[in-house]
């Protein structure tokens, strides 16, 4: 049985598969026994993070440039990028032996922008956010000829993200769900439409489920609206899924082949960055890890064997050590609280007193006088506070309630 969707086919799919073959590497898959737990069945994890670049974009670039004329190479590429498809064309067009010029937003994480440049493209830095960069691209191609290499909406762009799909297929024979992250939509369009063309080849069903940041979700109310909608971005981590307006090609193909499409918090994201690096001992990017973020935030439901696609892993380590206090916050495991406390010598010892004997570890103190709302006889102890979970938090406030104190926590 045959289906027919917008997009590249079946065939199409695999022959990309051959092409990519010449510049990506087939990323494992990792059994997540803690993910499997929550949900209740066997989980995998598509580790795209492990990838050359350091995400799946290399995929869908090379695919489209390996198609170029030669007189269409000479001109040169350019493209615009929050960081994985500027490395993705960069790498590319190295390969291929074309010069590249990348547009990025200013406040690009270092490592993309070091790995861009690395790869050999010229880079220009302009616009606070991906949308501003794009149209700096486009007017660059306008005026010198460049071709413009989209990072989502582009029909052979869409068939090498696919590939990461049709590897899923055969590398999780009886997966039944498929969790991705969306930005644009080129990743999940492609792997939902070579899954889905696979699934009806051999008669059976699949389900797909996107995910975007709650901060930049675009594709609920264009979904709605049935059409592209352009929306306002707000502040997140997850830049690399934060863009205003979904991609025509790929929201035709989402509205005919994705079953749902589920919203996650920046603290969600924080938290399945914290869990991959401790239960999985991977390094995800915050937009890479929305598929497990929205598994530990209880927004996904599945009735068989899933795979979720982490699909990049570059990450600023100063954002890292920032999202590593966000996820122990989020988690619980991040103790914050003030304490109004007598104007007199000895209260900050008896306080870290009874904080240790409930085996909780005090990481900063600040003890002031000018705290509102203190008596003039009071001065506040705000203390942070590093414990086990919401649970060891709560006995430790306790404790200090026990002893006459009112700690007001502020997590």
């Amino acid at each position: 049985m045959t289906i027919q969707l917008a997009g590249p086919t079946l065939a199409e799919f695999i022959a990309a598969q051959s092409v990519v073959a010449k510049v990506a590497q087939e990323t494992p898959v990792e059994v997540s026994r803690y993910l499997g737990e929550i949900l209740g069945f066997p989980v995998t994890m598509k580790c795209e993070n492990l990838q050359r670049t350091g995400a799946y974009k290399v995929r869908g670039a090379y695919n489209r440039m390996s198609k170029l004329t030669d007189e269409e190479r000479a001109l040169g590429v350019v493209a615009a990028s929050a960081g994985n498809h500027a490395q993705g064309v960069a790498l590319a067009a190295r390969e291929l032996g074309i010069h590249a010029t990348i547009f990025m937003p200013i406040g690009v994480a270092l490592p993309k922008l070091l790995a861009t440049r690395a790869y050999d493209a010229d880079v220009v830095l302009g616009g606070v956010i991906f949308n501003e960069a794009l149209d700096a691209a486009k007017e660059f191609a306008k005026k010198t000829g460049a071709i413009f290499i989209p990072p989502f909406d582009n029909h052979d762009v869409i068939a090498g993200q696919g590939t990461v799909g049709l590897e899923i297929w055969d590398q999780v024979p009886d997966v039944e769900t498929v969790i991705v992250p969306i930005g644009g939509g080129g990743l999940i369009a492609g792997v939902a439409s070579a899954m889905k063309q696979r699934a009806a080849e051999a008669g059976r069903t699949l389900r797909v489920i996107g995910v975007q940041s709650s901060q930049a979700a675009a594709y609920p109310p264009s979904i709605a609206a049935g059409k592209p909608t352009t929306i306002e971005i707000k502040p997140t981590i997850a830049d690399g899924i934060a863009v205003a307006r979904p991609g025509e090609l790929p929201f035709q193909i989402i509205k005919d082949t994705v079953d749902e499409i589920v919203t996650v918090s920046d603290d969600d994201i924080a938290r399945a960055l914290l869990m991959l690096i401790e239960r999985a001992k991977l390094v995800a990017e915050p937009a890479g890890a929305a598929g497990v973020a929205a598994i530990l935030a209880g927004k996904i439901e599945t009735s068989g064997p899933t795979t979720v696609i982490v699909s990049g892993g570059n990450i600023d380590a100063k954002l890292m050590e920032r999202v590593i206090s966000r996820g122990l916050i989020a988690s619980g495991r991040y103790l914050h609280i003030r304490i109004p406390l007598p104007d007199r010598p000895g209260q900050l010892a008896r306080v870290s007193e009874i904080v240790a004997d409930q085996n909780a570890n005090v990481i900063e103190v600040l003890h002031t006088r000018h705290g509102v709302g203190l008596q003039i006889s009071q001065v506040e102890l705000s203390v942070d506070i590093e414990t086990r979970g919401p649970e060891h938090s709560e006995q430790v406030l306790t404790a200090l309630r026990d002893e006459g104190y009112e700690p007001r926590s502020e997590v």
